[in-house]
């Protein structure tokens, strides 16, 4: 496929059907519809979806569970697997027999070469890539194929249903809104084959986005979506508008959510507000019920290592370490995704007690406007700036440490760009913290940041750093 010219939209959607097109062209030309910066599709073949489908019965007839101490057998098959076959586990020696003594991996490797986690034998033919900075300070491009984001979409439907929470689907429903609240973010309206060419929608509540922004209220209410899922930042952005459709579930996942916020939404919406805890290297892992986090996937094992890679025991905190072989561009072999719990192994699947993993932060510009940490990663997102922290002081000064080739005075312009030009600001090099794997990239001791009373700091961003596909 020539990768210059722009997927037709039997290529994005090769199933799509006369009902489907019929709204996505429904979501693309309303009146209401805001600027759209990116054509998408979930490119399942018949093929393709009956295999999401096989991983859809199978998360629903497996067992999820593992007793303390134990190996899964699929778990030391597939790792022995990838020490064959995977150039960075064969490289770092991981041709042990014994699981529990081969190397973990981290974000930093990731970072550093996501080619060497591809298997020899992977036909690149469905390769696509997404690139992301996330709140760790390893920006990475993340390899993935078609069928893990439908796999994604199947993990989901589970999450609900730990709630009772079933999605209808269909042709003439938009089933999920994912809602962001930056500057700029990949937006864009598509149909999902596995829930029956029901709507998936990702938007940008940035009013500058819209013709009008009273338009997010009428264009949501008209889409009337069965979910919303979005993070704490802008489920709260939501919260603001005044909408009169209610959905069934609200989700947060990709930042902590607090449970005072978790209550403020459940009764502001009159629905449940689930609590997922994902990644972008394996996408969704866990839903947060009573008592903790329960593991969702069948094909996820976890452990939890202490600081020399030694498994805890039952209830010891540690690092979350996960093996998974969902990915096929990126199959994960004790991967250690810098947050922290501690296991608790169930009759139904283990969970994850006091998780922490990455906090929402945000940061007040010299005007006392709000900026998200996602547009700060935006705008340094395309720069060689191979890890970097920032922080802002009780006195809203900023301190931002960085490893990699950009120069300081670069980096000034940009983040006086956003702060304002009066901001104090020191830039210093981040000492030791690439080899730790995962730092905490964004953190803030500013104390008196109502985000209920705060202006968010919105900028139209003209930038596009997206393919045509």
């Amino acid at each position: 496929m020539d990768i210059d010219r722009e997927l037709t939209e039997a290529e994005r959607t090769p199933l799509l059907t006369k009902d489907g097109a019929a709204l996505l062209q429904r979501m693309l030309e309303h009146e209401r519809t805001p600027r759209f910066t990116h054509r998408c599709g979930d490119r399942l073949t018949a093929e393709g979806l009956r295999r999401v489908k096989d991983f859809e019965k199978g998360l629903r007839a497996a067992k999820k569970g593992w007793r303390a101490g134990e190996v899964p057998t699929w778990v030391e098959s597939f790792a022995r697997d990838c020490s064959l076959n995977v150039p960075l586990y064969r490289r770092n020696g991981t041709d042990s027999n014994r699981f529990l003594q081969l190397p973990t991996v981290t974000r930093a490797d990731l970072a550093t070469e996501p080619w060497s986690f591809v298997p020899d034998h992977q036909p690149l033919d469905d390769l696509i890539f997404y690139g992301t900075s996330g709140t760790s300070g390893h920006p990475i491009k993340v390899l993935s194929h078609p069928e893990v984001s439908s796999k994604y979409l199947a993990l989901l439907k589970a999450a609900l249903g730990l709630h009772g929470i079933d999605l209808n689907g269909g042709a003439q429903n938009v089933s999920i809104v994912l809602v962001c609240a930056q500057n700029y973010t990949y937006t864009y309206a598509s149909i999902s084959s596995l829930l029956g060419g029901a709507g998936f929608l990702k938007l940008n509540l940035n009013p500058l986005e819209w013709k009008e922004p009273s338009d997010r209220e009428k264009f949501l209410d008209d889409m009337q979506p069965e979910v919303y899922s979005g993070d704490p930042i802008s489920l709260y952005e939501l919260s603001k508008l005044s909408l009169k459709h209610r959905p069934k579930a609200l989700v947060s996942s990709a930042m902590a959510l607090s449970d005072g916020w978790k209550d403020e939404l459940e009764k502001h919406f009159g629905c449940p507000v689930i609590d997922l805890y994902s990644s972008n290297e394996c996408r969704l892992m866990a839903a947060k019920v009573m008592g903790g986090h329960s593991i969702v996937p069948h094909d996820l094992f976890v452990e939890i290592l202490d600081e020399n890679g030694v498994q805890c025991a039952e209830g010891e905190r540690g690092e979350i370490t996960i093996t998974c072989p969902r990915n096929p561009f990126l199959p994960l072999v004790r991967y250690r995704t810098g947050d922290y719990a501690s296991l608790k192994f169930t009759t139904k699947a283990p969970l994850l007690i006091g998780l922490e993993g990455r906090p929402p932060t945000q940061f007040v510009t010299t005007t006392g406007t709000i900026l998200n940490n996602v547009d700060i990663s935006f705008m340094l997102y395309a720069h060689p700036i191979a890890q970097y922290k920032l922080h802002q002081n009780a006195d809203r000064g900023l301190s931002f440490s960085h490893a990699g080739v950009m120069a300081d005075e670069d980096i000034r312009k940009i983040l006086l760009d956003l702060f304002g030009h009066g901001q104090k600001l020191r830039i210093d090099t981040l000492k030791n913290d690439a080899d730790s794997g995962k730092v905490r990239q964004y953190s803030s001791d500013v104390k008196d940041l109502d985000p209920r009373k705060a202006t968010r700091a919105y900028q139209r961003l003209e930038w596009d750093p997206s393919t045509k596909n």
